[in-house]
């Protein structure tokens, strides 16, 4: 049985393919770099991290994203032939967005991507649909900078995989009867008909997916008198906020993958759940019944629990677990036998130069815990571990020097303003650094004692914060806002999801 989410804690906006017996859902990065998540799975239950294809600035440039930029819904694609990736850089969210849209291809999935293709900047939330005919065309909402008219429907124009370029100019697809926003769109053919698949109603309590048909490409489009999924108005739900979805075909039936959330409030965001569908009167229908997201879904695979993740930096290298904070900071690491070495960066509040590395936070408790050897030389230079949702919310536990002496102290930040504690500890240049989140609060431990507890984790939240859409991260840092030379050494990360108390 699948038991959902299937991939948990901040795994967005989920497009899938499947090529041979290997399945592959990409889902949203935001302002992380490397971009895009990429897993891949034989059995729909287990998945695991295959790779993250916009792997360097000539493909992903967030240099000074806002929070909750970069990498929009990804859309993977398959011809039979190719892989296509089509994604959106968002470098301002405000009321004129900039909303670049690419496209990279690649014969061979576990290869090399090919260079990226500018294709607009009409929008977000691209997708890629092959025809029959073999004709590839391209399908993304419009945005509109018109006052209280933010959006103005879904636009299609052809790709033309030979020039690699779009032609012929765009038209209008698809505007939504009710005028809901529309976004998230795929487009499939079946029996004689197109079909379009949408999220609509915003990305919080009220998304779903619903669909649309049209005996024509270009519509006129016949609604379904029925949301295909949803959990609009039931907050008892233990999945939130369903919608944006894909759908697949497999040996066990058809498959639908979209996004949802466990909790309102909770610090894990919004992840992948699949449901089994099936097609009745010429639409599809949730084969257990029913518009609303189930937990339990039958599937070939039984689920494989890992309790811990140890992240042994003596070993030479990091794990692709991890991401970085708009930049790529591999130049500012290297590794010895005492661990790995980063060199410092800007302060947590910045959208540059942060020497930042951290992992998904996939139950909401959870435990961090790191070794780090840091010997400042004043307190513009600290080290430490983070929880952190976004430059303006988050929680620090760090090792710095003050009055000459060095010190664990605790920072945190909400909404971008400093929030101060009195809790500090004298300390050794080696020192174990641990938190623990429980049922929504947050205790901070140096070298196993108690430094501060009930820190309210809640900060890290969707609903916290205005237009959250992403989710919270555990990882390391090394902050030098004097000359930018100071290194920590992180032995160890280590991540641990709890029961709850």
């Amino acid at each position: 049985m699948i038991e959902n989410p299937v991939i948990r804690g901040f795994n967005p906006d989920p497009s899938i393919i499947r090529i041979d017996d290997v399945y592959y859902i990409a889902t949203s990065t935001f302002e992380w770099f490397p971009g895009v998540n990429i897993y891949s799975s034989t059995d729909l239950v287990n998945w695991k991290l295959h790779s993250r294809p916009l792997n360097k600035k000539a493909l992903l440039d967030l240099t000074g994203v806002p929070d909750g930029g970069g990498v929009w819904a990804p859309c993977l694609s398959y011809d039979g032939k190719k892989a296509y990736l089509v994604y959106t850089v968002v470098k301002e969210r405000g009321a004129m967005m900039q909303t670049d849209n690419y496209l990279i291809e690649t014969d061979d999935i576990n290869g090399e991507w090919s260079e990226r293709v500018y294709l607009n900047s009409i929008g977000f939330d691209p997708s890629l649909f092959h025809d029959a005919d073999g004709r590839k065309y391209l399908i993304s909402l419009e945005n509109h900078y018109e006052k209280n008219k933010r959006f103005n429907g879904l636009y299609i124009e052809e790709y033309d995989s030979v020039e690699k370029k779009l032609v012929g100019g765009r038209r209008l697809l698809y505007q939504s009867p009710t005028g809901e926003l529309v976004e998230g769109s795929h487009l499939y053919k079946k029996d004689g008909y197109y079909y379009l698949l949408k999220a609509q109603g915003g990305t919080g309590v009220r998304h779903s997916a619903q669909m649309a048909r049209s005996k024509q490409l270009f519509g006129p489009w016949e609604e379904d008198e029925s949301i295909l999924l949803h959990a609009r108005d039931d907050e008892s739900l233990p999945l939130q906020k369903a919608g944006h979805a894909d759908i697949i075909d497999t040996p066990w039936g058809i498959y639908l993958v979209h996004l949802a959330s466990r909790s309102l409030g909770g610090i894990c965001g919004r992840e992948t759940c699949l449901q089994k569908v099936c097609w009745e009167d010429g639409w599809l229908r949730l084969a257990n019944g029913g518009n609303k997201p189930f937990v339990n879904v039958e599937a070939p695979g039984k689920r494989k629990m890992v309790e811990e993740e140890l992240y042994d930096f003596k070993k030479g290298s990091l794990s692709n677990d991890f991401q970085f904070l708009r930049e790529d900071i591999s130049d500012k690491i290297f590794f010895s036998e005492k661990g790995l070495h980063l060199k410092g960066g800007s302060g947590l509040n910045s959208h540059f130069d942060q020497s930042l590395a951290a992992r998904r936070i996939d139950e909401e408790n959870t435990e961090i815990e790191a070794l780090i050897t840091f010997d400042a030389d004043n307190d513009r230079q600290l080290a430490g571990i983070v929880y952190i949702y976004d430059t303006k919310h988050w929680h620090y536990l760090y090792m710095t020097r003050s009055c000459g002496e060095m010190v664990a102290k605790l920072l945190s930040c909400d909404n971008g303003s400093i929030l101060y504690y009195d809790e500090k500890v004298k300390i050794k240049e080696t020192a174990l650094l641990s938190a623990k989140v429980e049922n929504g609060n947050i205790s901070f431990y140096v070298d196993g004692k108690l430094l501060k507890d009930k820190v309210d984790a809640s900060i890290l939240s969707d609903e916290h914060i205005h237009l959250g859409f992403t989710g919270a991260m555990a990882g390391f840092n090394c902050i030098d806002c004097e000359k930018r030379e100071k290194s920590a050494i992180i032995e160890y990360f280590k991540y641990k999801r709890t029961a709850e108390a």
